[in-house]
């Protein structure tokens, strides 16, 4: 066999052929590549590429003193990459300082994540790593804990046969925060009654109602508000305890049983009736009555059949205004008789002030209801925030226009003087402005929080304006600091002297003329 020439036997055969086996060196004998020229240190490359050698020795990996210390006991393992051998390189690798990407790299491999995606995550995050307890998820509730939850917290965290106990859970089940803003309601249109300026001790002094019948007034209708509350959570736990808003009522986590709510319901109602009745007049005890029957008996079951049960609720809301009405005017009545309180001269502003209130609940449930009309349509009330978001919106817009009309009544019946008019336009513009934007967004945007707070402010606002500009009360102020004026004092000393001069003439037509 003839040998083949030296120059053709360095482009194809290696120097040193004992390292390679025969199964690689015929395959690149017959590669396209070994009738190529190229170096013989190429050749030594691909020979050795091919032969699955490693360029890296054990010397190349001694020079770092780390990856010395952790695998110079066993230089074995790491050729043939057992596990043990893994593992530690990861761990070394792990504790190795990495090199920072550079701006290049950043912006063509890792995508640039936006800010509100970068918070979100950093949130979830958070979150998963500690999960918030059941006071901190209340914290981030849309709407803030009523009163009734944080009373059932504290009282779940007292003795369980203590007195103080029993006390706050009892209380819890009135619903004390929205018990005082309907007492606020009642009593304000007690405060704005027009009397009569025959029931002043003086002619320089400003006429009052009796404080007992205001007392009685407040209590009678705290108490029927407490039975009418408890009945509420006594007809639907079931339902309370799918609601975060409502899941932590006392009936719901069983801190007092169903007999024990329906007596505490049964006493407030009983003792609350029988205030104003005897304190007040029957005419009020009877309206006490007719809202505890209303929010208990009609607005709770209708509330999972109609979305007409937020009509009813406006009209339980807008009775405690006329309740305060009838007992003012009670005082000034000549027989006191229903049809004369209620429907008598001057009981137009009572109507008024109850429709205020009729009108002002609408955009105030609308937008609370809103934020959690996910909730109210998984427990089955029928709300309009879910049935039909789009009238949802209509009808907070269209009862706070109707504010305009109530409020300027107010001062054509005598209850407020002009000025209330246009000072009562200013927040009811706002509360307008409000109401467009959560109809033209249906309450997306912020709007319904936005509508809900201007509600919020809306209606101490405009009673506090109402009592500050009622009819004639700067008159009686002003009289009051300078004395009366000139003209007034000579016609009292007319009438003295008419009295005096002639002795026949009736005094009841005297003081009828001075009323007049």
């Amino acid at each position: 066999m003839l040998a083949r020439p030296p120059i053709l036997r360095s482009f194809v055969l290696p120097e040193n052929t004992s390292s390679v086996c025969i199964r690689c060196l015929r395959r690149l004998s017959r590669s396209p590549a070994a009738v190529r020229p190229f170096s013989i240190r190429s050749q030594r490359g691909a020979v050795a590429a091919a032969a699955g050698r490693s360029t890296f020795t054990r010397d190349y990996f001694w020079a770092n003193g780390t990856l010395k210390e952790t695998f110079g006991r066993t230089t074995r393992g790491l050729r043939n990459g057992s596990p043990q051998s893994k593992e530690a390189i990861a761990a070394a690798a792990a504790e190795l300082p990495r090199a920072a990407p550079s701006a290049k790299e950043t912006s063509q491999e890792v995508p640039q994540e936006l800010p509100h995606r970068r918070r979100k995550r950093l949130r979830e995050e958070s979150l998963r790593k500690d999960p918030p307890e059941p006071e901190s998820a209340e914290a981030s509730y849309p709407i803030a804990p009523d009163a009734s939850s944080r009373l059932t917290t504290v009282s779940s965290n007292l003795p369980a046969n203590s007195i103080r106990r029993l006390l706050t859970t009892y209380f819890s089940l009135a619903k004390p925060r929205l018990s005082f803003l309907i007492v606020l309601t009642t009593t304000a249109p007690y405060s704005l009654y027009p009397v009569p300026a025959l029931l002043a001790p003086a002619a320089t002094a400003a006429p009052s109602l009796s404080t007992l019948t205001l007392l009685f007034l407040t209590t009678g209708t705290a108490l029927c508000c407490s039975s009418a509350n408890a009945l509420n959570m006594l007809f639907e736990p079931k339902y309370d305890a799918m609601m975060t808003r409502t899941r932590n009522r006392p009936l719901v986590r069983k801190l007092i049983s169903p007999t024990g709510a329906l007596l505490f319901a049964i006493g407030c109602g009983t003792v609350g009736v029988a205030a104003l009745y005897y304190g007040v007049n029957p005419t009020t005890a009877f309206l006490g009555g007719l809202n505890i029957f209303l929010y208990a008996g009609v607005y709770t079951p209708l509330k999972r059949v109609s979305v007409i049960n937020t009509w009813v609720g406006a009209v339980v809301g807008g009775i405690p205004p006329l309740m305060g009405w009838t007992a003012a005017a009670g005082q000034c009545a000549q027989n006191g008789t229903w049809q004369e309180l209620l429907f008598g001269e001057g009981s137009a502003g009572g109507w008024l002030l109850a429709a205020l209130l009729f009108a002002w609940q609408f955009p105030h449930f609308n937008a609370l209801s809103w934020a959690i009309r996910d909730e109210y349509k998984f427990a089955g009330y029928r709300m309009l925030c879910w049935v039909n978001p789009a009238q949802n919106g209509r009808v907070a817009l269209r009862y706070a226009i109707l504010m305009f009309p109530v409020c300027f009544g107010l001062t054509y019946v005598g209850v407020t003087d002009w000025g209330f008019v246009a000072t009562s336009s200013v927040i009811n513009g706002w509360m307008v402005y409000k109401a467009v934007q959560f109809w033209r967004e249906k309450g997306h945007k912020g709007t319904a929080r936005g509508l809900f707070w201007a509600s919020v402010w809306h209606l101490p606002i405009v009673m506090v304006l109402a009592m500050a500009e009622k009819k004639g009360l700067w008159e009686r102020i002003w009289r009051g600091l300078f004395g009366q004026p000139e003209s007034d004092l000579l016609l009292y000393g007319e009438d003295e002297d008419l009295d005096e001069e002639e002795p026949g003439v009736d005094a009841s037509v005297v003081d009828r003329g001075r009323l007049t």
